[in-house]
């Protein structure tokens, strides 16, 4: 049974909406990526040199990165030659195999939350300004608050200006209250009294922005040193995550971003927010096998439930959907 129809066997079964957002919020990368694939196994007559050399030109222009476009080349030709296909078009179900286990093979990282069951999960966003953190934090706000869960706060972007009111924004949105102080503030401090405030509240789970002032990375690497220590001594084991925001619309910029941030602390998780807005999101892919780092969420679209929970099987399906939908029973 091909990978096709193995995914839609799997897709079928889904009965969530969360498979359509994917299909929706990938339109763009797979108009301009399966169409280019489309077009390339339609001009072939059989799989050759040539063939691999304008497949590996299409996924560099998806952003999947050139360190994992050339592994996937390499396990795409032993595949080719394994199991002996002649056809093209049988290669592109191959490519989205490949593609789902290139993702899953790092390091067995999960793309859940570490969320404690039993007490304060606190939860650390870093990212330049500008990528969608604040609102990222509201979307996630709004989600543990509609699974029953007392959520804060913290407004540690105590230095770029309206960074705090835009927190408040989302806090009076979402129903979430939201811990300050004046703005240029120390963010340790106010992790602090947010941390005091989620204890007397019982609150299950803080969220906590920071500053992305990336230009200057020694002293960004200090704050959020700070930070940390502070909420390491109030709450052991804590942060439980450090969530990195990228913009997946900036494409191989979104993977410098991501590998200055790995130097300047633990990132345990990545949020690629407008995702729906890009054609190049094989971004996911790169910085998954280039930085063996998982992506948590994906931004499917402006809604407030739009941000979901990253799936490898509905990303690829997101990618190849036309192709999946025809494959035959």
């Amino acid at each position: 049974m091909s990978f096709f129809k193995k995914l839609k066997e799997t897709i079928t079964k889904s009965t969530d909406s969360v498979t359509e957002k994917f299909k929706e919020g990938l339109t763009k990368t797979r108009d301009s990526f399966s169409g280019k694939v489309n077009d390339l196994v339609a001009r072939y007559r059989k799989v050759d040199e040539d063939f691999f050399e304008e497949l590996e030109e299409i996924l560099i222009q998806a952003d999947v990165g050139f360190d994992t476009v050339m592994q996937l080349i390499d396990e795409l030709k032993m595949e080719v030659k394994r199991r002996n296909i002649q056809d093209p078009q049988e290669v592109q179900s191959v490519i989205s195999e490949k593609l789902v286990d290139i993702y899953n093979a790092g390091e067995g990282q999960s793309s859940r939350l570490n969320i404690q069951e039993d007490g304060l999960t606190i939860i650390l966003f870093v990212g330049v300004n500008g990528v969608g953190k604040t609102t990222t934090i509201g979307k996630l706000g709004h989600k543990f608050k509609n699974e029953g869960k007392k959520v804060l706060m913290a407004a540690g972007d105590t230095f770029r200006a309206g960074a705090i009111e835009q927190l408040e924004v989302w806090g009076d949105r979402v129903g979430v209250e939201v811990i300050k102080q004046a703005e240029g503030s120390d963010p340790a401090a106010v992790m602090y009294d947010a941390i005091q405030a989620a204890k007397s509240r019982k609150a299950d789970i803080l969220l906590c922005d920071t500053a992305g002032r990336l230009q200057n990375k020694v002293n960004l690497m200090k704050e959020l040193e700070k930070v940390k220590r502070v909420i390491e001594r109030e709450v052991p084991g804590a942060p439980h995550e450090v969530i990195l925001v990228l913009d997946a619309t900036t494409g191989q910029n979104a993977l410098i971003q991501a590998k200055n941030f790995k130097e300047v602390t633990n990132v345990s998780g990545i949020v690629l927010s407008k995702l729906d807005g890009t054609a190049k999101g094989g971004i996911v892919l790169a910085i998954r096998n280039e930085l063996k780092i998982p992506v948590k969420f994906v931004g499917l679209g402006e809604k407030m439930d739009d941000l979901q929970e990253f799936d490898a099987e509905k990303y690829v399906y997101g990618l190849f959907a036309d192709q999946v939908e025809k494959s035959d029973d």
